[in-house]
């Protein structure tokens, strides 16, 4: 199964890129976590910036899967109807052809336009090349 979790690419330079998901009622994984009450779940929140940061990265060789995960922090409930504004940047090449990122995935003001944009979760991830 795939989940493409990069809705739009809203800038992107050699060493970042910010990209939008909007989280909607029908996606199949929010049935459920949880009944009642569907929220992303974490995981998914990890993979849009693993998403995201392969765009970043761009075409290699051998596809880039995830290595290494440091320092993940959720901090916000992510529920139908709202959008996560992902940005990841590249924070520094590893040996062989490894990439370690820093990301960081806000939750966009929805109704309340005045509410600050909620970090829903940040922390930093290698990609490596898949082992063959």
């Amino acid at each position: 199964m795939h989940f493409d979790l990069v809705d739009a690419v809203i800038e992107q330079s050699t060493e970042q890129i910010v990209t939008h998901k909007h989280v909607s009622n029908a996606e199949e994984y929010l049935q459920d976590h949880f009944p009642g009450y569907p929220v992303l779940p974490g995981v998914m929140m990890l993979e849009a910036m693993v998403q995201a940061a392969r765009r970043l990265a761009g075409s290699t060789p051998v596809p880039l899967v995830l290595g290494q995960v440091r320092a993940l922090k959720y901090g916000a409930f992510v529920r139908p109807g709202r959008t996560l504004r992902v940005t990841v940047e590249i924070h520094k090449r590893l040996e062989g052809e490894a990439i370690e990122f820093k990301g960081e995935a806000r939750l966009l003001p929805g109704i309340d336009t005045t509410e600050e944009p909620k970090v829903a979760v940040s922390g930093r991830f290698v990609l490596r090349p898949v082992r063959r």
